[in-house]
């Protein structure tokens, strides 16, 4: 499906001035996949509001013993739960319409499932950062109001990246720039008050973090989901489509990897462990397909050992979609996965386990062994295709007798036509795989195929029982591998560039506010020099000159010589302009680095669930008078299940907040936490 662009006269793909988007973004194009993402966002504000209203109405049901209140309650409480059900329902078809992803030129060709984007919240950096600026680097905030502004655009670009290379390298370039604002921005002694809200792309559960790790895993997890929608709409009747699907689907599979190996305990079961882990598993199953497609798209020939191969690339193919479907059906991934997945996993299973033993009944029944034909090749690959031979006889034996090569032919084709009625009866059972009609004609297609082989070589006469045929040997020339992209790992230019180098102007370090010192030469001496990259370091310092007198200390950091801010310059540069200092002499600006040691404990991040039980705490939004001020309250320190990711190590102390802007005040601490529909059972998620 192409990105068609409702006439606005906005070309696509660049920077977001005088009407123009940013590179890789349009929230103008009306696609399907567009106007799908468009109603994930609205159905996780709708499920948000629906959980509110659960969680205020079981809170006034523990707080009345009113009986007609309490009927009333209870109620709402009904319709509020058939409410949401109805709600995740509609998500979980969001999640099966797979079909506006799939390449439609011509396409004939078994759909693939993509996944969907995560939907996040406007985030205003504004006020913390221009706050922050002004306390921590002593500068003032308001001079970066540009930068917080790209820095703004370039978040909600993310929201609505295009389905190309361009919208990856949109979200690659926002996640590069997260970590450079970590070490700006979000010290590990205080919080900023900024929360990052994401919706679960399975359940539209919402997390609200004030943890940067939370949008950094968001943000990845998007750029594997865009993969995987780059992937499923490649054309894959083509060589050049296959290989962009083939490589789409690896790198998703890395993406989600690397994901799952660098931010654990995270607060969204969409990237729990067992969830990536059933993904990654899916997005290396739809790329073995893809190679299996790219085997078979110059035609399979009819010859032996062109049938043995094909043969078992098939049944690689059914092994791998049989483990996802392994995967799925565990607890407790079996409740949050769309059903339309698992039948697609197990109709994918037959179909391909189906097609090796077409392909084996066909090597057997239509090739008989001649004189000039090379035995020996032939005897071991018919021994490397099954763990024990049917009926004990050895490869030759089959290969010679011609009715033994023929009674194990027909019991391969006999299970390939059990393979597949039973992919056609699963397909019958999801009302989503039903509406697929490319898929069920493909299982149509092959099914006839093999009816017709079966009545070829059927005998009225012959009324022997037939055997079962042994289960194919699995065997692939190119397995589908994790590839970590390269643009996860890309190095951009620092929004925040003139706060001065990261190593030295960052949220760990603390240092004075910036001191005037007066420079006079004397007898063609500064009374110092310089050492270090940029910024320079004052050593050597004379205690006697007159920059030491005014103020000046061994090992400050120099950040500006008269107007001249300095942050980026070495010692070369510095000293040019040092080096005409009259007798006059100048002002130079420096910073001395305090001990951070006697910095306070920092206080946890406030974190917002929607009701994943036993796992996430949970907002009450029922409020009264008295809930206003807990200021007086006493809050017992835990250690926080809820400070995850790589560099989050701290222990902290936990404050609460609203994970949205239509409520402010405080938030009860003492009400007891909802949990979340019923059809979410208590098992554990880690």
């Amino acid at each position: 499906m192409t990105e068609a662009i409702i006439p606005n006269g906005c070309p696509s793909g660049e920077v977001a001035e005088n009407g123009y988007f940013k590179k890789g973004c349009n929230p103008l194009a009306q696609t399907g996949r567009s106007k799908l993402q468009n109603q994930r966002a609205s159905l996780n504000q709708q499920i948000i509001k629906q959980m509110r209203m659960r969680a205020g109405a079981e809170n006034l049901l523990k707080a009345t013993s009113n009986n007609k209140v309490r009927d009333m309650v209870l109620l709402e409480l009904s319709y509020v739960n058939a409410n949401l059900q109805r709600l995740m329902e509609q998500l979980e078809g969001l999640n099966s319409s797979v079909e506006v992803y799939q390449n439609v030129q011509g396409s004939v060709s078994i759909p693939l499932i993509p996944l969907g984007l995560k939907e996040t919240k406007d985030v205003d950096f504004t006020v913390p950062f221009k706050d922050f600026i002004l306390e921590h680097y002593s500068e003032d905030g308001a001079s970066y109001q540009d930068e917080i502004d790209d820095l703004m655009d370039l978040r909600k670009a993310c929201r609505t990246p295009s389905r190309n290379d361009a919208g990856v390298e949109l979200l690659s370039n926002y996640f590069s720039q997260l970590s450079l604002l970590e070490s700006r921005f979000f010290s590990p002694n205080r919080q900023m008050g900024i929360f990052f809200t994401w919706y679960d792309s399975f359940t539209g559960v919402p997390v609200c973090q004030q943890n940067m790790s939370l949008e950094k895993a968001s943000v990845l997890f998007n750029i594997g989901a865009l993969y995987t929608q780059i992937g499923t709409r490649s054309d894959r009747q083509t060589r050049a489509g296959l290989e962009e699907a083939i490589t789409a689907f690896q790198r998703a599979s890395g993406v989600l990897h690397h994901l799952k190996e660098t931010f654990t305990h995270t607060p969204s079961y969409d990237m729990s462990p067992a969830m990536l882990s059933m993904l990654i598993k899916m997005m290396l199953a739809q790329a073995q397909e893809c190679l299996f497609e790219k085997l078979a798209l110059p035609g399979i020939r009819n010859e032996f050992f062109s049938l043995i191969r094909m043969a078992q690339e098939a049944a690689k193919v059914g092994e791998v979609y049989d483990q996802v479907h392994q995967s799925m059906i565990q607890m407790p991934i079996k409740d949050n996965v769309p059903f339309f997945w698992s039948t697609m996993a197990q109709v994918k299973t037959q179909h391909y386990r189906s097609l090796a033993h077409y392909f084996i009944s066909t090597a057997l029944l239509d090739h008989q062994i001649n004189p000039s034909d090379d035995e020996d090749k032939q005897e071991k690959a018919l021994s490397q295709l099954y763990d024990a031979m049917p009926d004990g006889h050895s490869p030759l034996d089959i290969l010679r007798q011609k009715d033994e090569r023929r009674r194990i032919g027909k019991a391969h084709l006999k299970r390939a036509i059990i393979g597949q009625e039973e992919a056609l009866r699963i397909q019958g059972l999801c009302r989503h795989l039903r509406k697929l009609d490319m898929l069920n004609d493909i299982l149509q297609a092959s099914h006839k195929r093999s009816l017709s082989k079966f009545e070829q070589y059927d005998k009225e006469d012959e009324f022997t029982d037939y055997m079962d045929a042994p289960d194919i040997i699995s065997k692939t020339e190119l397995k589908a591998e994790m590839e970590v992209p390269a643009s996860i790992k890309v190095k951009v230019k620092d929004i925040f560039h003139r706060l001065g180098p990261l190593s030295v102007f960052s949220a760990k370090q603390r240092w004075t506010a910036p001191r005037t010192v007066r420079l006079k030469v004397e007898d063609r001496d500064l009374g110092f020099t310089l050492k270090g990259d940029a910024p320079v370091q004052i050593q050597s310092l004379d205690p006697l000159c007159y920059a030491a007198a005014d103020g000046l200390k061994e090992g400050d950091y120099l950040v500006a010589v008269g107007d001249t801010d300095c942050k980026w310059m070495g010692v070369s540069d510095v000293m040019k302009l040092l080096k005409d200092v009259d007798e006059e002499g100048i002002d130079i600006k420096v910073v001395s680095v305090m001990d951070s040691s006697s910095q306070p404990m920092p206080a946890k991040s406030a974190t917002y669930s929607g009701g994943l039980p036993k796992t996430y705490s949970m907002i009450c939004l029922a409020f009264d008078d008295d809930d206003k001020n807990p200021k007086g309250r006493k809050v017992t320190k835990k250690t926080s299940f809820l400070s995850w990711g790589v560099k989050n190590k701290h222990k902290s102390a936990s404050t609460l907040s609203l994970p949205t802007a239509d409520y402010s005040g405080a938030l009860p601490i003492h009400k007891p936490c909802p949990t979340f529909p019923s059809s979410y059972n208590d098992s554990a998620l880690y």
